[in-house]
């Protein structure tokens, strides 16, 4: 076959293509790279430093045009300033390099968010190759991208580079790699890899040595999308969309602070006097040292609709809605929340409550209310057996309680990590119910698993709007189970 992209290859340059050059209205003299995660200054606009930049904002370049650009404007000392320049905006991560063949990109390596790039290396002959098996190739934006997780570089492939994608997924000698692709010529082939290498998209090793992504713990450990998400919702390393960017402000408007009312039977709940739970809950160190999950609940007195009323009220109503200037009204309640977003809705599954009718339930947290949202069937019923083989438990729970999020509340604002965020606001709601729970004599367990599925299932609501992550069980306390007195667990420490 006759390689495909015959010509020499040839390595180009251009500043990130999401950075601007402009010149600081305080200083005309002087010049500035404004990217999303700040700005790289030039306080002194040297002739052939103008040149450099304006050329590398222009578009792709190669470093011997640049050069002679660079000369012509201001001669042979410009060169220093252009390696120094190269260098600064290298370690600043505001290049991209491309390998070029035949006028086209073969493959570009493209920085994203904040770090330091990898060194550039060659590999051996002997070298195995392998995809990294936490590597993702996506569309985006008209090409193909690769990326992994351990790097903020991502690479954009063009379709001669799919058969060297495709021979990657497994270990293969890098110089039987270099000979088995046919439509790339060899240097350029060489080129596209060492890219890959500097993008962290490779797992290499020698012929004798175990796979580096298996080989310890730290490693094996971490599946594809748990260390993505870890990765993606800790900082700036992989995308400079991070924390609140507003990302859809300019194309959707924000969800409301609390649902529309559904159509279903509405119960009012009673309100719950703050002076007589003063007067009969524990002290709070009392609730931390008796809390614990309970497993069973007492069949002969499950827990009353009033319970659960208070239950919600002292952990999830609405105590206020605000405006926010940017645009999106946020929520004040008994658990905190990251941005007073608020997305996480709480919705019962009834088995058995004195006074409420079995069903799944939404709490309409602004009017401290509860709305039917399915009457007892198949799919309601997937959601106790789930609940109840997850708990261990002996019967049915009497509630299931539900934390549904509205992605769209988080994801609005946040950009990478919104659904860590949701996932954090899980844990604290899960702690607010315990701690009020066990201060109120109920029994309460949180759940380690569900399943999205059964309640978009049951609910007849968007998997993808609005979806279900994370569920507690909560009940009456057998009596057995009731004695409340504080009891303070020794602490023991390993003996030297």
């Amino acid at each position: 076959m006759t390689p495909r992209g015959g010509g020499e290859p040839l390595t180009m340059l251009r500043l990130r293509r999401d950075a601007e050059l402009s010149v600081p209205p305080d200083a005309p003299d002087a010049l500035r790279v404004l990217y999303p995660l700040g700005e790289l200054p030039f306080p002194q606009k040297s002739p052939g430093m103008r040149t450099a930049l304006t050329v590398l904002a222009d578009g792709d370049v190669s470093e011997a045009d640049l050069a002679a650009l660079v000369v012509a404007g201001a001669g042979a000392a410009g060169l220093l300033q252009l390696h120094s320049l190269l260098r600064k905006l290298t370690m600043t991560g505001l290049l991209e390099h491309a390998v070029y063949v035949d006028g086209e990109p073969l493959a570009r390596l493209v920085p994203l968010g904040r770090g330091l790039p990898s060194r550039p290396r060659r590999l051996d002959d002997d070298a195995l190759l392998k995809l990294s098996r936490h590597a993702i190739v996506r569309a985006e934006g008209g090409v193909l991208v690769a990326q992994a997780p351990r790097s903020h570089f991502q690479v954009e492939l063009s379709p001669p580079t799919m058969e060297l994608v495709a021979r990657l997924a497994d270990w293969t000698p890098a110089k039987q790699l270099l000979a088995d692709v046919t439509g790339i010529q060899e240097e350029a082939l060489v080129q596209v890899l060492g890219l890959c290498v500097q993008a962290e998209l490779l797992a290499t090793r020698g012929p004798e040595e175990e796979d580096p992504e298996e080989a310890t713990l730290a490693q094996g450990q971490w599946s594809l999308p748990d260390l993505w998400q870890h990765a993606r919702s800790r900082g700036t390393r992989l995308s400079t969309g991070f924390g609140g960017t507003y990302r859809f402000r300019d194309r959707f408007a924000a969800l409301p602070a609390v649902p529309e009312p559904g159509p279903g039977v509405r119960v009012d709940l009673p309100v719950p006097s703050f002076t007589e739970i003063a007067a009969k809950d524990p002290s709070f160190t009392e609730v931390l040292e008796q809390r614990r999950s309970i497993r069973e609940h007492d069949a002969d007195s499950p827990i009353t609709l009033a319970q659960l009323g208070e239950l919600l009220f002292r952990t999830a109503r609405v105590r206020a809605v605000m405006e926010s200037p940017d645009g999106q009204d946020v929520l004040d309640t008994p658990t905190p929340g990251g941005g007073a977003v608020h997305e996480i809705e709480i919705y019962p599954m009834v088995t058995d409550c004195a006074g409420l009718a079995p069903g799944l339930w939404h709490y309409r947290s602004g009017d401290h209310a509860l709305e039917l949202v399915a009457e007892p069937g198949p799919a309601t019923a997937a959601l106790v057996a789930g609940a109840r083989a997850t708990c261990l438990m002996d019967a049915d729970p009497q509630v299931v309680l539900i934390l549904a999020a509205r992605f769209g509340r988080a994801a609005w604002k946040y950009e990478s990590m919104s659904y860590a965020l949701t996932l954090k606001h899980v844990g604290v709601h899960y702690q607010t119910f315990y701690l009020v729970g066990t201060a109120m004599g109920l029994g309460v367990c949180g759940l380690g698993a569900g399943d999205a599925g059964d309640f978009a299932l049951a609910s007849g609501l968007d998997y993808y709007e609005t979806g279900s992550v994370g569920e507690l069980v909560v009940g009456s306390r057998p009596p057995h189970l009731q004695d409340n007195a504080m009891t303070f667990t020794p602490m023991t420490r390993p003996q030297p």
